[in-house]
C-alpha cells in the first residue's frame, strides 16, 4: 500500500524538457471516486517549497506517465520559468 506521504518524497520531473519540476506540496481527491486527480508542485519563487500560491503547478493524474521508486514523470507544459 501506498501512502500520500510516500508521494511526497519524489522529485517530479517532466519529460518534455527534461526539467525538476520540485516535490510535490499538495494532492487534488475526488472523493466521491475515491482517487487522486491531481499533484501539485511549487511555482519558482515558492519558499522551499512550504507555502502554497497561485503560481503553483497543478498536474492531471492524466498526465503521469511513470511513477518510479525516486521520482515521478510527467509530461506538462510548463506556463512559468
Amino acid at each position: 500500500m501506498t501512502k500520500t506521504s510516500d508521494f511526497r518524497q519524489k522529485e517530479v520531473i517532466n519529460v518534455k524538457d527534461g526539467r525538476k519540476l520540485g516535490y510535490i506540496v499538495d494532492m487534488e481527491f475526488d472523493l466521491y471516486q475515491g482517487r487522486v486527480t491531481a499533484i501539485v508542485v511549487p511555482g519558482p519563487s515558492k519558499l522551499l517549497g512550504l507555502l502554497k500560491g497561485r503560481n503553483d503547478l497543478v498536474i492531471p493524474w492524466e498526465r503521469i506517465k511513470k511513477i518510479g521508486d525516486d521520482v515521478i514523470l510527467v509530461d506538462v507544459e510548463v506556463p512559468f520559468e
